[in-house]
């Protein structure tokens, strides 16, 4: 399984990336990960204005929507979106850091969930 993700080079620059988590068999009930460690569980509800400049993640984490779109800007100025379904994982905690906002005039639910230092998802 292929996750997106944000983060940041040693030069402080953030690029769009993606972890891919190996899966097993699970037998019927389908693929598994292995289970991994997480940290504090955070909801938040943004809203239909939002639109956040340059700032790097508070932490390292997982970002699930559940509801709305965001488009998120990597320093080079690429731009991604992201909606409902989607999953993020955000490492870009030091340097340029992206840049987030609301799209469709909609607000944004979404669960945060921390990652601790030394997790390899991959």
């Amino acid at each position: 399984m292929c996750i997106p993700r944000i983060y940041n080079d040693k030069e402080g620059k953030s690029h769009f990336g993606e972890v891919k988590v190996a899966l097993s068999d699970g037998g019927p009930i389908g693929l598994l990960s292995e289970k991994f460690n997480a940290g504090k569980v955070i909801f938040r509800e943004t809203p239909a204005d939002y639109d956040f400049k340059w700032h790097p993640a508070p932490a390292r984490q997982l970002m699930f929507i559940l509801k709305g779109s965001a488009e998120f800007t990597v320093s080079s100025g690429e731009k991604k979106i992201f909606s409902g379904g989607d999953i993020l994982l955000l490492e870009d905690t030091e340097g340029d850091g992206h840049c987030s906002k609301a799209l469709n005039n909609e607000v944004r639910h979404s669960i945060f969930v921390t990652v601790p230092d030394g997790i390899d998802l991959s």
